[in-house]
């Protein structure tokens, strides 16, 4: 930890060191900029960090974000990061169980695979062939958009310019998706294993009038311009490492264990009350960045909150032994769980747990995904583990809204535990108990996070990974230049919340910076970056 001097005006004080607090720091300190970043817990990084959860194990798990797609390899470059993600080369295996046997649809390792494998579940090459046509669509509007992230925003009208295919457009901006996947797919399947990208975090029907669940699938087909989500080397935490160092090496102080309390601003300089464990201080600022949820940023202003936001999500962290079998023995589990493992998935598997839990029960076959860290990077486990085989597992299940575990939150999070990995045993040869490893203590490597446990340990309020629904990427009524101001001048918020806010991609800490940039004082003022 380092203090804030006690006198001292900065040119910017960040609320919050998560990653995009930290690109903000660096984008800022690199332009010459004094930065001050302000961080609640005792370590930088929020929800985006590599722990060892399990005692006395050498694991090093991305404990709440786990895979990276949008950050943009500007970021990386501009800021000089050693931070290295690897392409998954298998996209997704779906296991189901068809005419009596089990089977499933596995994507990637090469076109012609992926084309067999369509033909083997449905009989035909048409569901592939409508894949192809689908997705060389996302890929058009993920070139198009992407590039803008970093940008001022765009108007409707100039994005929709920018993208150039009305068909698309209407698919993804103005149509629930249910429409293009239920016109474009024919086997349930497929169409589950489609719609899955609308719902990450994301509680809502394929057809919702709102249009949120078109909002989630299109941040999560548009990163890199490309869709792919990637494998972050070392750990999610080994980007928020390296955005620290980059922000430390070009001057800014980064005081842990400080919980800023409140902001106080006349509309031209701010001041940042914030506590420790040794009473409180005031740190004077030009620009207030707020690296926290729109709920948090109004607590601090004493402005109105907006609507309560709500999480809908479990994550759940393990580590095995091995790799279970599964009952599918046409598909080797190293390629299985390489990709996203989709459990429960279908189409009308998903519909039918969104309507359970509208209904506030818990789904009856909990829709969820896998993914194993460990076979694309295998650095997160000590070399003992690595040796013998251990493997890191990480799920994370759909449609379980925090309204859910509010009568018991560790009676629900148990139980819904429970019938989450019955859902998967179903498709494995040996239960999957039978493969985990245990820690010093002898208990099980696992545990599990509910929406409330990640509001109480991370601040996420209601538990919602994006701090509140996702918003489009162009400029709305209120948004300003670059989707990260306030009303108040000079408090700029720079978290998920922000316009194309949401996942790991730094892109609001960036426009955030770029907003100080542009307004003009102190520091190098032509907003250079400074080696």
């Amino acid at each position: 930890m380092t203090a804030p001097e006690a006198t001292r005006t900065y040119d910017a004080v960040i609320v919050g060191g998560g990653h995009n607090g930290l690109v903000a720091a660096a984008y800022l300190a690199r332009a010459g900029r004094s930065v001050l970043v302000l961080e609640r817990l005792d370590h930088t990084g929020g929800a985006a960090v590599s722990t060892r959860p399990f005692t006395g194990v050498d694991a090093r798990l991305s404990r709440y974000s786990y895979l990276v797609s949008l950050l943009p390899r500007k970021i990386v470059r501009d800021l000089g990061l050693d931070f290295r993600p690897i392409t998954r080369t298998i996209s997704s295996y779906t296991p189901v169980e068809r005419d009596g046997r089990p089977t499933g649809l596995l994507v990637g390792g090469g076109e012609q695979r992926t084309r067999e494998a369509f033909a083997r579940l449905t009989g035909s090459e048409s569901e592939y062939r409508a894949w192809r046509r689908f997705y060389d669509m996302t890929g058009r509007v993920a070139r198009a958009v992407f590039p803008t992230l970093t940008e001022p925003l765009p108007t409707r009208d100039e994005l929709r310019r920018a993208v150039d295919d009305e068909e698309a457009w209407r698919t993804l901006f103005e149509e629930p998706l249910g429409v293009a996947v239920e016109e474009c797919f024919a086997d349930d399947l497929v169409r589950g294993v489609v719609l899955t990208d609308a719902l990450i975090g994301t509680f809502a029907d394929a057809h919702d009038p709102s249009l949120k669940q078109n909002r989630c699938f299109l941040y999560h087909v548009i990163g890199g311009g490309t869709g792919a989500w990637d494998v972050p080397v070392g750990g999610m935490g080994a980007l928020t490492d390296a955005l620290a160092d980059a922000a430390r090496a070009a001057g800014a102080v980064i005081a842990t264990g400080h919980e800023a309390v409140r902001v106080d601003t006349d509309g031209r300089t701010a001041e940042v009350t914030h506590r420790t464990a040794d009473g409180e201080g005031v740190a004077a600022a030009r620009h207030v960045l707020v690296n926290a949820s729109p709920q948090e940023l109004a607590r601090l202003t004493g402005d109105t909150p907006p609507p309560r936001a709500e999480g809908a999500q479990l994550k759940v962290n393990m580590l095995l032994e091995r790799l279970p079998r599964l009952r599918d023995t046409s598909v080797d589990p190293r390629e299985a769980f390489a990709g996203t493992f989709h459990i429960a998935e279908g189409y009308g598997q998903l519909a039918a747990a969104h309507a359970q839990a509208t209904a506030g029960e818990l789904p009856a076959a909990p829709p969820s995904e896998i993914y194993c860290h460990s076979l694309t990077d295998p650095t997160i486990l000590g070399p003992d583990l690595a040796t013998r085989g251990y493997q890191t597992l990480t799920l994370f299940g759909l449609h379980t809204p925090a309204r859910l575990f509010e009568r018991d939150n560790d009676a629900v999070r148990e139980e819904l535990l429970k019938s989450t990995l019955a859902q998967l045993d179903a498709h494995l040869a040996e239960p999957l108990v039978d493969c985990l490893a245990t820690d010093a203590d002898g208990r099980p490597c696992l545990e599990a996070r509910s929406p409330l446990d990640l509001e109480r340990d991370l601040g996420l309020p209601g538990g919602n990974i994006f701090h509140r629904d996702l918003s489009w990427p162009h400029a709305q009524e209120g948004t300003g230049r670059w989707g990260v101001e306030t009303r108040h001048a000079g408090v700029l918020l720079c978290g998920a919340g922000a316009v194309r806010g949401g996942g790991v991609s730094g892109v609001p800490g960036h426009n955030a910076a770029m907003a100080v940039l542009e307004a003009g004082e102190g520091g190098c003022a032509d907003g250079r970056l400074r080696a």
